[in-house]
């Protein structure tokens, strides 16, 4: 399978299942040590493009089901610790080995991934930074934010990716867990046009920030 982007750390980016999903691994280019994050449907995808790429963690951006539904099959190939945002840890099929927490660094070869906590699309949603590439689960998507089941998840799912996202630079790469990338330069100017409006107080659901 084609790398996704190759420089400074590989991705391969998988489109899997049918809803869309997306599975990531990357990779330290100097020792071929990997990082997968989430675990759709279609496993096989996914593990057949690991090739000799040494896996060091199973990472779970949060705990919807069609992130979970290739997690047995992947988990248990792979075989090494699984970690996801302690509020959703109860959703996994099994119990994670690691809890993620806002700030914390995973090392991987040469490379440090940052787990940065953005609850709204779920409690223990966490989006996952190496250097200028950023995973954003459902968190961020180009065009919006992800789907929010109340207006107070809205109000905190905006207040994650205004603290923790839109914070970094414009040339930061944002690979979602569904459909195309986008980039934290162009998430902010989408953004800054929705703030600039009012909105209705039950706002929520799908949210697009240049037509909600």
């Amino acid at each position: 399978m084609a790398l996704h982007y190759d420089a400074e750390v590989k991705i391969t980016k998988i489109n899997m299942g049918p809803y869309d999903n997306n599975g990531y691994i990357v990779t330290c280019p100097d020792t071929n040590e990997g990082i997968i994050i989430d675990t759709p449907a279609e496993p096989e995808k996914l593990l057949g493009a690991i090739g000799d790429i040494t896996i060091k963690y199973v990472l779970i951006t949060h705990n919807h089901q069609d992130h979970l539904l290739g997690f047995n099959e992947i988990t248990d190939a792979v075989g090494v610790p699984v970690g996801i945002g302690a509020p959703d840890a109860h959703a996994l099929p099994k119990i994670p080995d690691v809890s993620l927490e806002d700030g914390q660094v995973i090392k991987f070869g040469n490379q440090e991934m940052t787990m940065l906590a953005t609850p709204g699309h779920t409690d223990g949603a966490t989006c996952m930074l190496v250097g200028k590439h950023l995973f954003s689960g459902d968190t961020l998507f180009p065009g919006g934010p992800g789907k929010t089941r109340s207006p107070e998840a809205l109000t905190q799912i905006i207040s994650s990716i205004t603290s923790k996202l839109l914070v970094l630079a414009d040339d930061t790469k944002v690979y979602p867990g569904h459909g195309i990338d986008t980039s934290i330069g162009e998430a902010r100017s989408q953004y800054q046009d929705f703030a600039s409006r009012s909105h209705p107080a039950d706002l929520c659901g799908d949210v697009e920030w240049l037509k909600s």
